[in-house]
């Protein structure tokens, strides 16, 4: 044969392999990432064909729904959000211009009824038009609102969350977005300097502060590296791996346990704590409490961020503990520490369930359109993370937190409430214009009891954790605990 020919024939084989290959890969292996690519619009035009279900609250408020738009073969339907800018995250959008995203990207296959195949085939064989599922979830319409109000349009966030399920009842971000406006506004939003695209739940990422002592905390009693009662010598100031470290004022604690420290957020009893269990230990706790590592929730991944220690000065690299990391600040919520509020409110949660961290779910039910159950959020333990006993003594330094600390703020009547004040500095902060704290609070309620998990943060204050966070937090208690 032919040299050429055969050479050809060669050519002919590779190219039909390499096609072959490729068509498999994109139709099958990488089929979902295809599907999901903004540019694709092939599917967007094909979900306008189809009512897509409805999203609602835990009280049956729409938060979004499907309107038709013409007739006959220009049928299609869009999305119309009647709460507007109150669930923009983390509901998010459904666009034909520029896709899904957050709630409605996650939950996508039930919305447009893609879950059950043979069933849209037998109603396509019946001459019954294809519909989405509605799907439920456990918001809670109330203290979404009342976040928003406490939070007075302070750049922020707010969670909280059922800490024996998971269940998310409140997800709220400011700046906020009203998804009905992204048709006509995307520009505007996407270059909008104050970030309201950002959901701060899932993707602001904060210096925790002294809300990260629970975590030194509950890994030195966990792992036995201290018992309740032990003390600690806590001056005013220490020296640790070559640098200052001092407690606000200078004050002087002298030997202190594990609870006084917590009440009084004393930075050098959490200092040497730090260096005493070490950064290998410190991190184990981490990673079990949900650290180093993207959010479990029913959210794209895409969409969340991590929380750990980052180098940002090298394109921003999530370090471990075979990287230089200095302990002693990273015990009480500093060194290049930055954390979500999900994180933390998930922190808060496993010390109120007992030492359980349940996945945080934002969904609770998915209905078909004739108002059956199809499924049920069932809550699904992520990870056995401190023991009873670790978890009980935290609440019980939370506790005095609370009654006589830093976190009086917090206090509800006739509930005993369980927390942790945070004020981390960023006066370099360029964005803060000079304003030089993030605040915090985390905690739970009631604290003999724990029904609800919180976190809230603002960004860029004069203020404290205490003065800013823990009223905020309050409010949102008392109303769902009102609600129940």
């Amino acid at each position: 044969m032919n040299a050429r020919i055969i050479k050809l024939f060669a050519f002919i084989g590779v190219a039909f392999a390499v096609l072959v290959g490729f068509t498999s890969y994109w139709t099958v292996f990488d089929a979902n990432n295809l599907k999901n690519e903004r540019v694709n619009k092939r599917p967007l035009f094909e979900a306008q064909q189809v009512k897509r279900g409805r999203i609602l609250a835990a009280d049956g408020t729409v938060i979004a729904k499907s309107v038709a738009k013409g007739s006959g073969p220009s049928l299609r339907y869009v999305r119309d959000y009647p709460e507007g800018p109150s669930y923009g995250h983390p509901i998010g959008y459904s666009s034909i211009e520029y896709g899904n995203s957050e709630f409605e990207a996650y939950h996508n296959s039930e919305l447009i009824g893609d879950e059950n195949e043979f069933s849209s085939i037998f109603d396509e064989l019946r001459g019954k038009k294809k519909q989405g599922n509605d799907v439920l979830t456990s918001l809670d319409p109330v203290a979404q609102q009342t976040a928003f109000d406490l939070l007075g349009g302070q750049a922020g966030a707010v969670v909280a969350m059922d800490p024996s399920t998971g269940a998310v009842k409140v997800a709220a971000s400011v700046p906020q977005f009203d998804p009905n406006d992204v048709a006509t506004d995307w520009n505007a939003l996407n270059t909008d300097s104050s970030k309201p695209m950002l959901n701060r739940v899932t993707q602001g990422q904060y210096p925790p502060g002294s809300t990260f002592k629970l975590v030194t905390a509950a890994a030195a009693l966990d792992s036995g590296a201290i018992s309740p009662d032990d003390t600690i010598n806590s001056p005013g100031s220490i020296q640790a791996q070559g640098h200052t470290l001092a407690n606000d004022f200078d004050q002087d604690f002298g030997d202190i346990n594990v609870t006084t420290a917590l009440t009084h957020s004393v930075n050098t009893y959490f200092g040497q704590l730090g260096e005493k269990i070490g950064t290998g230990t410190l991190e184990d706790y981490m990673a079990k409490f949900g650290f180093n590592a993207k959010p479990k929730l029913d959210l794209p991944a895409s969409q969340m961020y991590s929380s750990g220690v980052f180098d940002l000065e090298n394109g921003g690299k999530l370090l471990t503990g075979d990287d230089p990391i200095d302990v002693a600040r990273l015990a009480i919520g500093q060194e290049r520490l930055l954390a979500t509020p999900i994180q933390m409110a998930e922190v808060a949660a496993t010390i109120a369930n007992g030492g359980k961290l349940m996945r945080p779910q934002i969904w609770s039910k998915v209905k078909d359109p004739d108002g059956r159950t199809l499924k049920t959020m069932d809550p699904e333990v992520q990870s056995d993370v401190i023991s009873s006993d670790t978890a009980d003594e935290l609440t019980e330094a939370m506790k005095d937190v609370v009654n006589e600390g830093t976190g009086t703020a917090a206090a509800l009547s006739g509930v005993d409430v369980a927390g942790k004040t945070g004020t981390a500095e960023v006066p370099d902060k360029e964005e803060c214009g000079g304003l030089p704290n993030q605040a915090w609070f985390v905690g739970f309620a009631p604290a003999d009891d724990p029904q609800i998990a919180v976190a809230a943060t603002v960004e860029c204050t004069e203020g404290q954790g205490g003065t800013v966070a823990a009223p905020i937090a309050a409010g949102v208690m008392q109303a769902l605990l009102g609600s129940d």
